[in-house]
């Protein structure tokens, strides 16, 4: 029987994976592209933990990146209209 979403191992190392990617992008034009990769795997994730039990420090790490994703994201507006 197939489940609704991937593994838990696999989607719990991909945020992670894609969020460091996201963060230590130079190349603004590839980095809005990075972050919007990052965001989706992690609301993703988020509604996986919404379903299935998970840990509180997993949810704050997950909230703290969408946090400093968004906050990337604005500085690099920001930096372009100045």
């Amino acid at each position: 029987m197939e489940t609704a979403f991937p593994s838990c191992r696999s989607s719990r190392t991909d945020w992670k994976a894609l969020y460091r990617a996201a963060i230590f992008e130079t190349d603004r034009s590839l980095g809005s592209q990075k972050v919007a990769e990052a965001e989706k795997a992690i609301l993703a994730r988020e509604r996986e933990l919404f379903y299935a039990p998970g840990t509180f420090d997993e949810k704050e790490d997950l909230e703290d990146a969408l946090y400093a994703l968004r906050a990337l994201r604005t500085a690099w507006q920001h930096a372009t209209v100045a």
